[in-house]
């Protein structure tokens, strides 16, 4: 059995970030299959727990064992709203706890909501680099919904249904191992980089 980690970070209740967050989920898991178990952490219970742990260094209360079913998770669904063209602080802060090195190789798809579609950009721009640096496996598709998207837009063609089913699938297929992402280096090509100087080497010979 699968286990899914889906982390939102909305600070209102209800919440369209926690909505896409678990459109998110029920898409991955109808690829996966039914027996998934999924585990739902809302960033704006641990806040307080949050601030804490970047004190002291420890996490503390139930930010631990949110911590821990994240870090133990087959794959991981992450949604934020959009604050000043890229994620929220309360997002970010709750990676920047993390051991380093825990989501590496990690299969991860990502989310976004904001007011308008001219924050869409902050997904690539701000949250799939601080995946990449975190060395987790993304899935290709990155859904942002903004506020028309959740009217009959969301329906047509392209939509924000067909764009949600998209990426759960390919999440599902990294995590089961069915694929779903390009490989960075293909297994034909990977002899073309076996030749390549690391830049440290360069530099250490000068």
């Amino acid at each position: 059995m699968s286990t899914l980690a889906v982390v939102s970070a909305g600070l209102r209740e209800p919440s369209s970030t926690r909505l896409l967050a678990d459109r998110l989920a029920a898409a991955t898991v109808r690829s996966l299959g039914e027996e998934t178990e999924v585990v739902h952490v809302a960033l704006r219970d641990h806040a307080h727990d949050l601030t804490n742990n970047l004190l002291t260094g420890f996490p503390a209360g139930e930010l631990r064992g949110a911590v821990e079913r994240v870090v133990g998770a087959d794959g991981l669904i992450a949604v934020t709203p959009v604050f000043n063209a890229s994620y929220s602080g309360l997002f970010k802060t709750f990676f920047d706890v993390l051991e380093p090195g825990s989501l590496e190789g990690k299969p991860v798809l990502i989310g976004a909501t904001g007011g308008t579609a001219r924050h869409s950009l902050a997904l690539e721009f701000a949250v799939r680099p601080m995946f990449a640096y975190l060395r987790s496996l993304m899935a290709p598709t990155a859904v942002f919904a903004a506020t028309e998207d959740w009217g009959a837009a969301g329906e047509a063609a392209g939509g924000l249904v067909e764009r949600v089913e998209r990426a759960g699938a390919e999440l599902a297929g990294l995590i089961d191992g069915r694929g779903g992402a390009s490989d960075a280096v293909s297994d034909a090509g990977a002899d073309r980089y076996d030749n390549v100087i690391p830049f440290e080497q360069l530099l250490a010979g000068n």
